[in-house]
C-alpha cells in the first residue's frame, strides 16, 4: 500500500503522543482521520479541533467504513475489541513504528534514540535546525513549546524522528544520522535482561543505519558500539564533542561546546539540569555537522522554550516554584531532582510521584527508592497500570518500605489537593508518566490562590 492511495485512516489509541503525531501528519495531507482513545485530553481535545473523528468507549459501532489502514500502538492490548475486529476482517493493519518507518523512508532521516532523553534532544535538535536554516520535519515525544505541538512540518529533505525502544520499534527506521543517549536497562516485560537490550536493541538498531551513516553515542556507552563504522562520542567533559564550564547565570545554565574543528563559549540554555546540556550537546553536534552557524546555535539555545512535561516550571513567585516532569525510570528521576537542587541549593524540594507500571516498579524498586530519597518530602501515588496487570506484593507500599526517607505519605490521586495544604511548599515536582498530568493544572491554580499567604524566613528564589 503506498500512503498515498490512503484516504481513510483510523487510530487504536490516537491520544499517545507518537500516534497523535502520526495522526496530524495525515490530517495535514487531508486523509479523513478517526481513532479510539480511552481518556478525553488536553492533547486529543486539539485533535478534535484540528478536524479529526475520536471516540472514548470501546466499541466496534463507532469504527466508520472505508477505513484503508489502521495504526495502533503496543500500549494497547491485544484484547481490545476494535483492534480483534480490524484482524478479524483483515483490514491492513501496522503498528505505529511502521507507519513513522514508511514515512521517514521517503526523507533523508535524524534519529535520536536512548533510554532517557529521546523527546528533549529531539526538540532541541528540531529547533536549532530550523534556526539554522534546515526546514527539517519533525515527529516528536512531547509538545515543545516552540511548535505548540508534536509534529512540525518541513519543506527539506530532512526529518527527525525519535527512535523508541520500547517492543523494538526503533529497527523500523534505516536514519542517516543516528544519535544514542543510553543504553541502560528498561522495558524489561519486553527484554529478557540488560544484555538483550543491548543486543537486541541498540546493536541491531546501530546495524540500521544507511550505507555511509554517522552515529553520535554518549561517551559511557561507546564501548557498546566497538566495531561500528562512523562512530564518534560525545558527554561532559569526554568525548570529542563535549561540553564543560557549566554553570548557572542569570536563570540560564550556561556552558562551553568543543569539537575538532570549532570551540563555541558561553552559551546560554534556557533548560536545567546538567542532562539536558549534555542532550543538547548531542543536538547542537548534528546540527552543525548539518551547516548550522555558531550564532544560530548561540541563538536557537537561548530562544528554546522546553518541551511539555520536560522539567517544565508550570509556576513560580517570590514564594514557591513548581516544576512538572515526565520521569518515570529511577535515572529520569535522579536527573530532575538533580536540577531542582542546582537550581534552588537552599529550598525544601516536595515530590509527588506516580510510579509507571507494576514490571517497571518491580524491576527498578531499589532504584525507584533511591532516587526519591533525594527529596526531602514525597506523596507517593500507587501505580498506573497502564497496558499491565496487577502484580501481587508489587504496590507502592513496596517502594516506601525500601526508602530511608521519613517523610513519605501514600496517597490516592483524588486525595492530592486535599492534603497539598498541609505541606510548606517550597520547591514542588510532580514526577511520572501516567495520569498525574491532570494535577497540574489544579495545583498550578491552588499555587496562585495561595501567594502571598506562606511566610517563609527566606523567600529569595
Amino acid at each position: 500500500m503506498k500512503l498515498t492511495d490512503i484516504r481513510t485512516i483510523y487510530f487504536v489509541g490516537i491520544g499517545g503522543i507518537g500516534m497523535s503525531a502520526i495522526a496530524r501528519y495525515f490530517n495535514g495531507r487531508g486523509v479523513a482521520v478517526h481513532g479510539y482513545d480511552r481518556t478525553a485530553t488536553p492533547l486529543t481535545k486539539a485533535l478534535e479541533a484540528e478536524g479529526m473523528n475520536i471516540h472514548y468507549q470501546e466499541e466496534v459501532a463507532a469504527i466508520p467504513e472505508g477505513v484503508d489502514l489502521v495504526v495502533y500502538t503496543p500500549a494497547v492490548p491485544a484484547s481490545h475489541a476494535e483492534l480483534q475486529y480490524f484482524h478479524r476482517h483483515n483490514y491492513p493493519v501496522k503498528k505505529r513504528a511502521e507507519v513513522l518507518g514508511i514515512i521517514s523512508r521517503s526523507k533523508k532521516t535524524i534519529a535520536i534514540a536512548g533510554t532517557h532523553g529521546k523527546t528533549t534532544t529531539t526538540s532541541i535538535c528540531t529547533h536549532l535546525l530550523r534556526v539554522g536554516g534546515v526546514d527539517c520535519t519533525a515527529f516528536l515525544g512531547g509538545i515543545a513549546q516552540n511548535f505548540g505541538s508534536n509534529f512540525i512540518e518541513g519543506s527539506s529533505d530532512w526529518v527527525v524522528v525519535e527512535a523508541d525502544e520500547f517492543d523494538r520499534s526503533f529497527l523500523h527506521l534505516s536514519p542517516d544520522i543516528a544519535g544514542i543517549l543510553s543504553m541502560d536497562a528498561d522495558h524489561l516485560d519486553i527484554y529478557e535482561n540488560a544484555e538483550q537490550v543491548l543486543e537486541t536493541g541498540f546493536k541491531a538498531f546501530a546495524k540500521k543505519m544507511k550505507p555511509g551513516g554517522k552515529i553520535w553515542v554518549q561517551d559511557d556507552y561507546k564501548q557498546h558500539l566497538v566495531g561500528f563504522k562512523n562512530v564518534e562520542s560525545y558527554g561532559i567533559k569526554k568525548g570529542a564533542y563535549q561540553v564543560d564550564n557549566i554553570r548557572v547565570e542569570d536563570g540560564y545554565f550556561v556552558f562551553d561546546f568543543s569539537n575538532p574543528k570549532i570551540s563555541i563559549k558561553n552559551l546560554q540554555f534556557t533548560m536545567a539540569g546538567h542532562h539536558n546540556v549534555e542532550n543538547a550537546c548531542l543536538a547542537i553536534t548534528i546540527a552543525l555537522d548539518l551547516g548550522v552557524q555558531p550564532e544560530r546555535i548561540r541563538e536557537g539555545l537561548k530562544t528554546f522554550k522546553g518541551i511539555q512535561r520536560r522539567f517544565e516550571l508550570i509556576y513560580r513567585d517570590e514564594q514557591a516554584a513548581y516544576y512538572d516532569d515526565y520521569a518515570h525510570h529511577p535515572t529520569e528521576l535522579r536527573a530532575a531532582i538533580k536540577a531542582a537542587r542546582t537550581l534552588f541549593p537552599d529550598k525544601k524540594i516536595t515530590g509527588i510521584f506516580q510510579p509507571h507500571l507494576f514490571s517497571r516498579t518491580k524491576d527498578f524498586a531499589n532504584g525507584f527508592a533511591a532516587a526519591l530519597d533525594q527529596l526531602d518530602e514525597v506523596l507517593l501515588l500507587e501505580i498506573y497500570p497502564a497496558r499491565e496487570l496487577p502484580m501481587e506484593g508489587v504496590n507502592s507500599k513496596m517502594l516506601q518500605q525500601k526508602m530511608k526517607n521519613q517523610q513519605v505519605r501514600i496517597v490516592e490521586l483524588n486525595e492530592v489537593m486535599e492534603v497539598l495544604p498541609e505541606y510548606d511548599l517550597q520547591v514542588l515536582l510532580t514526577l511520572g508518566a501516567g495520569d498525574i498530568s491532570t494535577l497540574v493544572p489544579k495545583i498550578k491554580d491552588y499555587l496562585s490562590t495561595m501567594k502571598g499567604i506562606y511566610q517563609y524566613t527566606d523567600k529569595s528564589l
